[in-house]
Parts: structure tokens; sequence; C-alpha cells
């Protein structure tokens, strides 16, 4: 189930006479513990990013040995979780720049709205003018008969 070997949970509970959910129950325990536990013969690249966030918080205390024991327990790569690491510290980065750009855009959408507003009203304005000539031009040929000469 966990690194190096990678088990499923069929095979680790056929191997050991412990039920699957007994084993599911422990890795849910584990993992609201805070623990990483990819699980299901899954390879470091394919963990959840939960995963990977909370292995970059286990080994953030570590000293270069105690790391190298860690990734050996595990079966992931220093150069792994040194990646890892990059991009959660870029993350919260990208989320603050993300923030600006929506504030940026949003802005740019309430003025070209308020544009589209102005337009839409001078719009209906006009539609209603145009309408209103109709009307009267209707009852003027009612009312004085129809003129061939327009």
């Amino acid at each position: 189930m966990m690194p190096p070997t990678n088990k499923p949970v069929s095979q680790i509970a056929r191997e050991n006479g412990i039920s699957k959910q007994t084993l599911y129950t422990w890795r849910r325990e584990l993992k609201n513990q805070g623990v990483a536990v990819p699980g299901n013969g899954k390879k470091a690249e394919d963990w959840t990013s939960e995963d990977k966030f909370a292995v970059v918080l286990e080994t953030a205390s570590l000293n270069a040995a105690e790391l190298a024991e860690y990734c050996r327990r595990r079966g992931v790569f220093a150069e792994q979780i040194a990646a890892w690491r990059g991009i959660c510290s870029s993350a919260n980065a990208n989320a603050t720049q993300k923030a600006r750009g929506v504030r940026e855009q949003s802005k740019e959408d309430k003025k070209r709205i308020r544009e589209l507003e102005k337009d839409l009203n001078r719009k209906e304005k006009a539609l209603a003018e145009a309408a209103a000539l109709l009307i009267l031009r209707k009852k003027v040929r009612a009312i004085w008969g129809s003129n061939e000469e327009d």
C-alpha cells in the first residue's frame, strides 16, 4: 500500500488475512493525522497534490541524512521533494498574482458594462422615439386620410 513496495490493498488483505475495509480505515486515519498515504500502488508522480504537500510538510525540518532515510522509506527521490517544495512555495505567489489579475479584469469588466448600459439606454430611447413617430404618422393618416405625396 505504501512505498517502496506499493502493493494494492487487495493484495495486502489477501497476504495478511485483514479485511480491505480495515486497511482503508487505517489509511484514512493516517491521512487525517497528516501522514502522506497515497496507497493503491501509485508512483510518487501520481500522488494527489494533498499527499505531495503532506510530504513537503513532513520533510521541511529534516536534515540531509534524515531526508535520505525518509526518501528510502517512502520510495521517493529527494529531487522530487525539492520540486514539490518549489511548486508549493510558488503556488501562493501565483495566487496573489491571479487575485490581482482578477481585480484588474473585474475593474475593466465594470467599465465595459457601464459603457454598454449607456449605449443600450441611448438605443432604447432612439427606438422609443422611432416607435412614437410611427404611431403618430398612423394617427395622422387615420385622421386626415392617406396622402399619396409621401
